[in-house]
């Protein structure tokens, strides 16, 4: 049986509110219903991608088959949808979102700031592995991190609570890397122009946003079969190696152990990839069969043909094991570990 929603919510909210059902009828809770994926970016980008992906096929999956449709919702770095969905969507399980994949370490750095609590959302289920790759014009005489312990590079980046100017300042400053970040481009697209344009030497997002917008970058000489690739990745953050570089060092395999958990505390952002999660009070019942339809839905050969028609990769990651991965993360990022990563980016612990 569902059990019953502990959840205030104001009369006037209440109607056209369906609450949970008595008895344990998931197919009948979501027959003719409506799910909302939300996104926290507006159109255009990856999440958008992956999520209009979901929509297109996680609904026949669904017991009861209903329809899902998409609500954009961006606006603070896409905390804007995350704080929505965890305090103010209806928890009857016909509202989902596309999580940020820097939201636990957001949450942590920026305690005043975030209120939601990651490991009280219901993640459902990742396609994608989001490991922040850092990758140097091959001009610069960098052909390994190690080389950036001499030569001096500059680096380009959105901003300073992005994965990718985490990624890159943690890295430059617990291997000793000669890096300086530049940051106030808006994305990886001008970050990444900015390398073109000579700018900057080195960036970080995520190899998603390499290999899907740039990939002629690494597969060959770019003046006509002469010299050399434009830029090699050189260092990588995650949980997992990325399967598209097996040779790229990750950045928690280089560390001493004391600097471990710091490492592993800003790779928490690679396995949130791109997936879907409910906010805290859903029943179980309807977590266990979105969680079921998100397995199927990674299984579904026309799912994979659309992503890749999209030119988006599958990375298929169970609901239970992000849920853990959240959750060893928050355990394991205690006050001396957040006080010393802040004090390594910002000059300061608190």
């Amino acid at each position: 049986m569902f059990k019953t929603a502990k959840i205030a919510i104001p009369a006037m909210l209440l109607a056209g509110v369906m609450a949970a059902p008595a008895a344990a009828d998931v197919a009948g809770h979501f027959k003719n219903r409506t799910v909302t994926v939300i996104i926290p970016y507006g159109p255009g980008g990856t999440y958008d991608k992956y999520g209009a992906t979901f929509a297109n096929h996680i609904g026949k999956y669904i017991p009861g088959k209903p329809t899902v449709i998409l609500q954009h919702m961006p606006g603070a770095g896409g905390t804007k949808a995350i704080n929505y969905t965890y305090a103010v969507a209806p928890k009857q399980g016909f509202h989902m979102v596309v999580p940020l994949d820097n939201m636990v370490v957001s949450q942590l750095m920026r305690p005043k700031r975030l209120k939601y609590k990651s490991d009280k959302f219901n993640f459902l289920g990742s396609s994608n592995q989001t490991n922040s790759v850092m990758v140097v014009r091959t001009d610069s005489g960098v052909k390994s991190w190690q080389d950036m312990k001499k030569i001096s590079i500059i680096g380009s980046s959105s901003g300073t609570n992005s994965s990718t100017f985490l990624m890159a300042k943690l890295s430059t400053e617990l291997l000793g890397l000669k890096v300086k970040m530049v940051t106030g481009y808006k994305g990886s697209s001008r970050s990444m122009m900015a390398m073109e344009q000579g700018e900057s030497q080195m960036s970080a997002p995520n190899w998603l946003a390499w290999s899907s917008k740039v990939p002629h970058w690494f597969t060959g000489p770019r003046d006509g079969g002469k010299g050399k690739p434009f830029a090699v990745a050189v260092l990588q953050n995650g949980f997992f190696k990325d399967p598209a570089l097996p040779d790229t060092p990750m950045l928690t395999d280089l560390v001493s152990d004391k600097d471990k958990p710091l490492a592993r505390f800003i790779a928490s952002a690679g396995p949130l990839g791109r997936g879907l999660a409910y906010p805290p009070g859903v029943d179980s019942d309807i977590v266990a069969a979105a969680r079921t339809a998100y397995d199927k839905m990674n299984a579904d050969k026309d799912f994979v043909a659309e992503l890749k028609k999209k030119k988006l990769r599958l990375i298929a990651s169970k609901g239970t094991t992000i849920q853990k991965i959240v959750n060893d993360t928050i355990k394991e990022a205690s006050p001396e570990v957040i006080a010393r990563v802040r004090k390594l980016l910002y000059g300061k612990s608190s």
